[in-house]
């Protein structure tokens, strides 16, 4: 899957408008094969990142769980530790 799709679910703050368009965007572009569309596929690209936004949306707000909301920072320190070890490997 993309890369730059990150989980939206259970953070403490949770996901901002941006950051569920953002993953929205690059669902789209995924799907599409486009990074920017044609102008004559431009609406239906348009429309589809906003439709994809609001389900998105409705999922975030809709799921629920019982385990605490996770930390951004530390799940972010923790991502960037596994990308450190895993190209240190390649290198």
């Amino acid at each position: 899957m993309c890369r730059n799709i990150r989980t939206l679910f259970n953070f403490d703050p949770p996901a901002t408008e941006e950051e569920i368009h953002a993953s929205a965007l690059q669902f789209v572009r995924k799907l599409s094969g486009f990074t920017r569309p044609s102008k004559v596929n431009e609406a239906a690209f348009e429309r589809a990142v906003e439709e994809v936004t609001a389900a998105a949306r409705r999922l975030i707000d809709s799921l629920e769980t019982n385990a605490p909301p996770r930390n951004r920072e530390a799940e972010a320190a923790k991502a960037k530790a596994r990308a450190a070890e895993r190209y240190a490997r390649l290198a």
